[in-house]
């Protein structure tokens, strides 16, 4: 069942009667006999708090199989009647209380609570926690709200072959009965409780240690034991080291939690967690099969992420989700400013300018955007709110207060944030506080601008120039934010000129302002050489849609490629994609952009988002009348550039991915086959595990692969990412019947494991199988409010966004979600993800409208 859902007001009312001092959880994860425990486990805690009002009353939150009791300041409390919505009633409470409680606790195989999970390859059982944003209380007897702050002092029961980690190092690991051990970890500093942690099983282990003059901090790296063949350690552990190197230098604080364990788990709903000393991340980040050297930096930067929670986020954290975006916000922007300075990622930058910002702009252009600094009245709400408003406008708009106040004051701020305010919570007012100490500079007004609004400004440039090319006059015009109130915002920004030099186009002259009104001038450009191509956010300082002037716009299209450098570059692609976006572009010019310009791309990751862009745009932006041939050239192209870019290169690997995710014709198809089976080989190409995998899943949504060749796969590969492909395959049979089988089991089957779900439902769709779709418009709106009703939000969301019908890019589409939005009894958070996909029909419909215009 859903969990219960607190809202602010009653963690305020809470929070201001109770303070928490520390907490003493006792676990048997056994089952009385040295043996992995099963369905259940015992969970006893003792809880000390103060109650600022002698006699009030409260409650305390658990979500459980069954309670056997509860004592409060030694006075048993009538459990009888428990119910996990309402927790257990604390009446007549004391200045100084002590509860103990005693009660028995689910595994889940959800991705929340304590997770369990039975690896097919040798049976090892494994366990690791998730609470955010609320779960603990699945593990544990707890107020279980991020500003009740506490100690806890763990001891947990496990079979003796278990290693066990958890936020604090271990105190005491000693034999007990039945072959199995306790252990006893120190106490922890002050955390909140979604950041307490346990990780327990047989898992593989690699130590190493981070020193500098402020710290030693023992190192930790974990996965299953049949990953173990597959971590790189070293490089992993190089990253972390160069991490600590940048954030002891930038912040002032040393580490704050001792050691510093990284856990990579199985079935993890999310990227990683930053549980204080002991954060976990999705083991697909072990890489078992080759990837691109964009996987690489995409996994450092969420290493660097998390290490960046430790300061923001564990050391001082927020009070209520308001501020969750002060959380991760500040993780992202950190992390990619640390992989630019301290790691070999040198152009992190340019993958934010094309990954982050892209989530952003998305985000905020639906009429479900919200301001960074978001109002989250429940727990529903800020769990659909972790989303490119919180994480990537939050970042961009802090990088723009970066560029405003200089780096070294922006980070003098941190230092003033993180003393004043240590082991604490804090909230917006208090961060823009420290910032404004440190650089001597009001900033009310960047609040009320960037934080508490909505929407994009766009800029474009206005000038003339005379008989030698040169500018007369330059000014930068500024549109209302949309969608919201029409706001003029001010912006940092640089206006790049670029030219011919040796048939390459560089930057021939900078000029940084503030704009600021409708209309701003540049004064430094007057007399400039106009050059071939004028970009007004180059650099990417501020958080807006740039647009191009005509003579621009044509030589993005005709010389994109001659950009030498590869943050301009990406800037331009990112102008012609959200010109595309909002049916400025026809999605076919934007196609023929891609299949043009993809040679001269030199940086990978740049490549796989065009690539991903160009499938977009063909999917459901393109005229379906025309959208046939443009897969063909697209397809087309793509397997030209495989045979003639460098054999073996990640350039390579990311055109072959791009085709196994696209809509093939036969004589396409027979290719794929011919890598498959090594008929037809591609030089250079190498087919392992997961390569495998892919090209059979082409093969099988084009019905030219078996289920027998997906058992065989599997026979082959019977591991759980073996075992989560082979559920993607099948969903993605092109039959009615398969088709019908997957949705019953990702809709109905409220019990199968998170991971299972999601492969299901990612292979539910696939732009060949439109027409086998077609029912399914009206299944979603029948069905979706049962499935948030059943699950936890954490479970349902994969549904309602991932199973929406955007595959039928329709006005009856619109209508049914019309229909059914119509209904206000169904929950805002739910409400929000329907017109979310609804708007993303709206907008495909019009970019198809545009596309077909003659």
């Amino acid at each position: 069942m859903a969990p219960p859902n607190l809202t602010r007001d009653d963690a305020q009312r809470r929070a201001a009667l109770l303070e928490v001092q520390a907490y003493d959880i006792e676990l048997d994860l056994t089952n009385a006999h040295g043996q992995p425990g099963e369905g259940t486990f015992s969970s006893v805690t003792t809880v000390s708090f103060t109650s600022h009002e002698a006699g009030a009353a409260s409650w305390i939150d658990l979500v459980a199989e069954s309670v056997q009791s509860a004592e409060l300041n030694g006075q048993p409390l009538d459990v009888s009647g428990y119910r996990e919505e309402d927790g257990i009633a604390l009446p007549s409470l004391a200045e100084h209380n002590t509860l103990t409680v005693r009660a028995t606790c689910r595994y889940m195989n959800t991705g929340e609570g304590l997770h369990r999970f039975v690896d097919p390859v040798d049976k090892g059982v494994y366990l690791y926690t998730q609470f955010e944003t609320a779960d603990a209380k699945r593990m544990f007897t707890c107020f279980d709200q991020p500003d009740l702050k506490a100690t806890y002092r763990l001891t947990v029961l496990a079979p003796e072959s278990w290693k066990v980690m958890s936020n604090a190092a271990a105190e005491t690991t000693d034999p007990a009965p039945d072959g199995a051990a306790r252990h006893v970890f120190e106490t922890t500093k002050r955390i909140s409780t979604y950041l307490v942690a346990l990780v327990a099983g047989p898992y593989a282990e690699w130590r190493d240690e981070y020193r500098d003059d402020s710290a030693v901090v023992p190192l930790g790296l974990y996965c299953r034991a049949s990953l173990a063949e597959h971590m790189d350690a070293e490089r992993l552990f190089t990253e972390t080291k160069q991490g600590f190197d940048f954030y002891h230098r930038s912040f002032g604080v040393p580490y704050p939690f001792g050691k510093y364990d990284q856990c990579f788990v199985p079935e993890f709903n999310a990227g990683a967690m930053e549980n204080a000393g002991c954060v976990t991340f999705l083991e697909d980040y072990v890489f078992r099969s080759r990837v691109t050297r964009y996987a690489y930096e995409r996994r450092c930067e969420t290493v660097l992420h998390e290490m960046a929670h430790m300061w923001f986020g564990d050391l001082v954290t927020m009070r209520w989700w308001d501020d969750l975006w002060l959380n991760e916000s500040f993780a992202t922007f950190a992390s990619v400013l640390a992989q630019a300075d301290a790691t070999e990622y040198k152009h992190a930058w340019t993958s934010f300018a094309n990954i982050e910002k892209s989530w952003a702009y998305r985000q905020d252009q639906l009429p479900s955007t919200h301001p960074v600094a978001a109002d989250i009245p429940d727990l529903q709400a800020v769990e659909v709110n972790f989303d490119g408003i919180t994480y990537a406008k939050g970042a961009s708009v802090l990088k723009q207060l970066v560029a405003y106040v200089g780096q070294d004051r922006f980070l003098s701020g941190l230092r003033v944030y993180f003393a004043k305010h240590a082991w604490g919570n804090a909230t917006l007012a208090d961060l823009l506080a420290a910032l404004e100490e440190a650089s001597g500079r009001d900033l009310s007004w960047w609040s009320a601008q960037w934080l508490e609004t909505t929407g994009l400004n766009s800029l474009r440039p206005a000038f003339e120039v005379d008989d030698s090319g040169r500018f007369t006059s330059f000014a930068i015009d500024q549109g209302g934010a949309k969608p919201g109130l029409g706001e003029l915002r001010t912006h940092r920004v640089a206006v790049g000129v670029y030219d011919d030099r040796d048939g390459k186009l560089v930057r021939t002259h900078r000029a940084e302002i503030d704009v600021t009104g409708q209309r701003t001038e540049v004064a430094d450009l007057v007399g400039v050489p106009r050059g071939k191509l004028v970009l007004i956010n180059d650099d990417d300082l501020s958080y807006c849609t740039m647009r191009l002037d005509p003579d621009s716009l044509a030589t993005l299209v005709d010389r994109i490629g001659d950009i030498t450098e590869p943050l301009p570059r990406t800037l331009c692609w990112s102008a012609a994609w959200e010109m595309t976006r909002e049916a400025e572009l026809k999605a076919r010019d934007f196609v023929l952009l891609v299949c043009h310009g993809l040679p001269a791309e030199t940086e990978v990751g740049v490549v796989q988002r065009l690539l991903l862009q160009a499938q977009t745009a063909l999917n459901s932006y393109a005229d379906p009348k025309w959208a046939p041939q443009g897969w063909r050239i697209f397809t087309n192209r793509l397997l030209e550039l495989a045979a003639s870019v460098e054999p073996g290169s990640d350039h390579q690997l990311a055109l072959v991915n791009a085709l196994t995710g696209s809509s093939l014709n036969a004589d396409q198809v027979a290719v794929l086959r011919g890598w498959l089976d090594g008929t037809a080989p591609l030089e250079g190409l190498v087919v392992d595990t997961d390569l495998r995998w892919r090209l059979l899943q082409a093969l099988v949504a084009h019905g030219a692969g078996t289920e027998r060749e997906v058992d065989e796969a599997l026979s082959a590969d019977s591991t759980a990412t073996g075992n989560r492909q082979a559920e993607r395959a099948r969903a993605l049979r092109p039959t009615a019947e398969a088709k019908a089988e997957a949705w019953r089991r990702a809709v109905h089957d409220d019990e199968l494991p998170n991971a299972i779900h999601e492969s299901i439902i990612a292979g539910f769709s696939h732009p060949a199988q439109r027409e086998l779709l077609v029912p399914y418009v009206q299944a979603y709106f029948a069905d979706v409010a049962g499935v948030w009703r059943r699950r936890s939000s954490e479970r349902a969301q994969p549904v309602a966004m991932g199973l929406f019908p955007s595959w039928s890019v329709a006005r009856e589409t619109v209508e049914a979600a019309d229909a059914w939005l119509a209904d206000e009894s169904h929950p805002p958070a739910l409400r929000r993800l329907v017109s979310e996909g609804r708007a993303g029909v709206v907008r495909a419909l019009a970019a198809r409208e545009f596309d077909s215009e003659s």
